[in-house]
């Protein structure tokens, strides 16, 4: 079982690490949903923790459908970590009628020979999760980071579960949504992934 450590910091991103987390999703704005951190950050975590660090690429808060200008800055990010040597990002991109923009998603895939990629919690505001587990799988989409188009995992079980056997072994399903240290046992009850992602999953690391 991986537990992803969602952080908003280099300090949070080692107070992760040394709790035992086993893998980071680096952040900024975390009051905003997350937002592409600083190079200096990224620079920082590659430097000094050994887990795997994903970075995410997202130019903005607030909705996931972005301008041709905004897209470049994506792709200019992606590029620069892919030089720093990062292993894995994160992104997700919506349409205006909240789909999957498939041709954008496929031009920032290209961008990102070498690295895993994850689609983001984008994907839960789109009409039917399920059905575009298979579409991202063949895309070679590394993982699907979700709580079943519910503010928590425990109330996106059904789509969640849905989701997991859609997938097999062709992605990855990572649940996110209010899961915490403490709850984890339950949320592994109910849904039987072996990936799960919190900003307190391996304890407050705000302290």
């Amino acid at each position: 079982m991986i537990r992803e450590a969602c952080v908003g910091s280099y300090i949070e991103a080692k107070r992760a690490e040394e709790a035992g987390a086993g893998r980071i999703e680096l952040c900024d704005n975390l009051f905003q949903g997350g937002t592409t951190p600083s190079y200096g950050t990224v620079k920082k975590a590659l430097e000094e923790i050994r887990i795997p660090v994903l970075v995410m690429v997202r130019p903005r808060g607030g909705d996931f459908c972005y301008s041709s200008q905004e897209v470049e800055i994506m792709i200019e990010n992606i590029r620069l970590f892919r030089s720093m040597g990062v292993g894995g990002v994160v992104l997700g991109v919506l349409t205006k009628d909240k789909k999957i923009d498939y041709p954008l998603l496929k031009r920032l895939l290209g961008e990102c020979s070498g690295m895993e990629v994850t689609f983001h919690k984008a994907i839960d505001e789109v009409e039917a999760p399920v059905v575009e587990v298979e579409k991202l799988a063949e895309m070679k989409v590394t993982r699907i980071l979700t709580s079943g188009k519910a503010p928590t995992a425990l109330e996106g079980e059904a789509i969640l579960n849905e989701m997991l056997i859609a997938a097999g072994e062709r992605i990855e399903i990572v649940v996110a949504g209010g899961v915490t240290e403490g709850n984890l046992d339950l949320v592994r009850s109910r849904i039987p992934a072996t990936e799960f992602h919190g900003r307190r999953i391996v304890g407050d690391l705000t302290i």
